[in-house]
């Protein structure tokens, strides 16, 4: 089983052009999924079935562009963060990609924290000899 992020691309990249070899119209195999995607964002944007077909399909685009741009969006910041905890940086605090702008950060209980070396050979300090 695949491990590390490349291994796992590799992974999905063999079986893609596995699945490709067997199949003659790639596109026509995944439209039952493509349709299905559409369908979810239709609901979404019309719960009650309420809006003519062309106006639900219009709000439902633009239900399907903010979704993939949301994901845009947080994949951008992971990888900044990864970037930066990669090349030692100290990363501060940000808010939650949910919260409203110009919130504050939650303070990290394990910031400024350092690991202090224990000796078990020497006896304790507050320890009557």
């Amino acid at each position: 089983m695949p491990s590390t992020p490349t291994e796992r691309s590799l992974a999905a990249q063999m079986a893609a052009h596995a699945l490709h070899a067997q199949v003659a119209d790639p596109s026509a195999h995944t439209a039952p999924a493509r349709k299905a995607a559409l369908e979810r964002f239709e609901r979404q944007v019309d719960p009650e079935g309420l809006l003519s077909p062309g106006e639900r399909a219009r709000r439902a685009e633009h239900a399907r562009k903010s979704y993939f741009l949301k994901l845009a969006l947080l994949s951008t910041q992971v990888r900044r963060k990864k970037a930066r905890m990669s090349t030692g940086e100290a990363t501060a605090a940000t808010p939650h990609p949910g919260s409203p702008p110009g919130a504050q950060p939650a303070a990290s209980p394990r910031r400024n924290h350092e690991r202090r070396e224990v000796n078990i050979s020497q006896p304790c300090p507050n320890e009557a000899a």
